[in-house]
């Protein structure tokens, strides 16, 4: 048991997501991270072990590189490709209740904005980080990120904006679920985001790349 989720992390961190797949070169022909968790779970081993002990260390990995600027975007969606492709496997235990996520997170790209990347980046990061993500996609208005929160109460809010155009919508967005849902926890990021902005406009937590992202959610999970 233990081989396999080895096995299944290391392609997790280098991005093999399937044997079809011809990245990266050095792991051709091999099983990928589909195959991988599709037989552990075969095995016997419990989605939750695999989600904890190959998936979440793995992404964790991958994070931590790209912040110390040891690996970029490309080798990252990789990855983060590579564990959904593991994740496929796991998502019908997770919709049955059989195994439990660590909450819910809700994500969007401020109105206005139509970048998606970082966005995508900070999804599939904190997904592999063990929490149930709902993507809302770009150009997302405050009443669209009221509704999600209606409908998924207690969920942690991230809010992802890529020009200093948009952040004035970032801050309105902010605000307005401040007054509905004052205790939610709003994650803000971006190229132009800062810390000081984020303390700024009410939000309650900045960070440049998506592990910290992760890191500040398994504080909260804790």
């Amino acid at each position: 048991m233990k081989d396999f989720l080895q096995k299944l992390a290391l392609c997790v961190e280098n991005g093999k997501i399937n044997k079809s797949s011809p990245y990266p070169p050095n792991m051709r022909d091999q099983d990928g991270a589909d195959e991988l968790a599709k037989r552990a779970l075969e095995e016997g081993v419990k989605p939750d072990e695999i989600l904890e002990n190959a998936l979440i260390p793995a992404m964790a990995k991958v994070g931590n590189k790209f912040s110390r600027k040891e690996i970029y975007v490309p080798q990252m969606l990789m990855a983060a490709k590579a564990m959904s492709s593991a994740m496929v496997h796991l998502k019908p235990f997770f919709q049955s209740g059989e195994t439990k996520r660590k909450g819910k997170f809700i994500i969007g790209t401020v109105s206005g904005d139509l970048h998606d990347i970082g966005k995508n980046l900070v999804a599939m990061m904190i997904e592999g980080g063990g929490w149930e993500v709902i993507d809302l996609g770009v150009d997302v208005g405050a009443e669209k990120f009221l509704k999600a929160l209606d409908e998924n109460p207690n969920a942690i809010i991230g809010l992802s904006a890529l020009l200093t155009t948009t952040m004035e919508n970032m801050k309105n967005i902010v605000t307005v679920i401040k007054e509905k849902y004052s205790s939610s926890k709003i994650l803000v990021g971006g190229a132009p985001v800062t810390t000081e902005y984020c303390k700024k406009i009410g939000a309650d937590f900045y960070s440049p790349d998506p592990q910290g992202a992760v890191n500040y959610l398994k504080q909260l999970a804790s």
